[in-house]
């Protein structure tokens, strides 16, 4: 139910949110004024929203691939350009697959790939207790598990070798660039799900460095980076054994690194019988 527009003016609020800087003020305040449920709330969430919260937080969901995503205060919100890497791992997952979503925050990018492929065994993983809390509510509407952790760390480890879809949208703003974030993210979502560390790439190479272990053979470790990070990015890939492509899209401005690990397969024999 939403509070009717007569307890507050749908154009006080739109003049509010813009002088607030709000450059979709309008679409803005129509949200706004569906989710209250009393006037007294409606100002309370025009008052957070022009105090600078994100709109997500204020409304306590955001939308991704159609989904809606609960997205609770200082969780790190799922960015539109990130449905790209979903779309990447969409293309390559089977009904069925085995998912693993490091990284997690809302859990909204393994949540939708599941919603995507239709069925898949879904496991999730962030350090944030926030995040993870979070998360717990989108990915159980799928039928997946989240665990509170480091990376891998709290993985069940019957999963070694078995993944074979491996999300991971790691931090990679670099530490000296997290000043220029808008103050949305920088002030009211959680620093670890945005700094990479000194060349923004910190977490990836931890990632990497154990990618090979828990992906099945053929398995895709998938994660997003930005387009002067991607060189980089490959170098790190392959340096831990698994073969990247680079996937861009002009109209999200994402840019992807789908990594597979190598199908090993029998060399063929010598005529003495040896392996060549």
């Amino acid at each position: 139910m939403s509070v009717s527009s007569s307890s507050l003016p749908p154009s006080a609020i739109v003049s509010r949110l813009r002088a607030a800087g709000c450059v979709f003020a309008e679409d803005e305040a129509e949200l706004l004024i569906s989710a209250a449920r009393t006037p007294a709330g409606l100002a309370a969430m025009v008052d957070r929203r022009v105090a600078g919260l994100p709109l997500e937080h204020v409304l306590g969901w955001a939308e991704f691939r159609g989904l809606r995503i609960a997205v609770d205060p200082g969780v790190f919100v799922p960015r539109r350009r990130t449905e790209f890497l979903v779309g990447r791992a969409a293309a390559l997952a089977r009904p069925g697959a085995v998912v693993v979503d490091l990284c997690c925050g809302s859990g909204a990018l393994g949540a939708a790939l599941v919603t995507a492929v239709g069925r898949a065994d879904l496991y999730a993983t962030d350090i944030d207790p926030a995040a993870v809390l979070c998360a717990r509510r989108n990915v159980a509407a799928v039928g997946g598990e989240v665990y509170e952790g480091d990376l891998y760390d709290p993985l069940p480890a019957a999963l070694r070798g078995r993944v074979d879809v491996l999300l991971a949208n790691v931090p990679y703003v670099p530490t000296e660039e997290m000043a220029l974030l808008p103050p949305e993210a920088r002030e009211h979502e959680a620093r670890v799900a945005l700094d990479g560390g000194t060349d923004g790439l910190d977490v990836l190479r931890r990632v990497t460095a154990q990618a090979a272990v828990w992906l099945a053979p053929g398995g895709h470790l998938l994660f997003e980076t930005s387009r002067r990070q991607a060189a980089a990015a490959v170098r790190t890939v392959t340096r831990d054994g698994l073969v990247p492509q680079v996937a861009t899209s002009d109209e999200l401005d994402a840019t992807v690194v789908v990594a597979t690990r190598p199908v090993l397969r029998d060399a063929p024999a010598g005529q003495d019988g040896s392996r060549t």
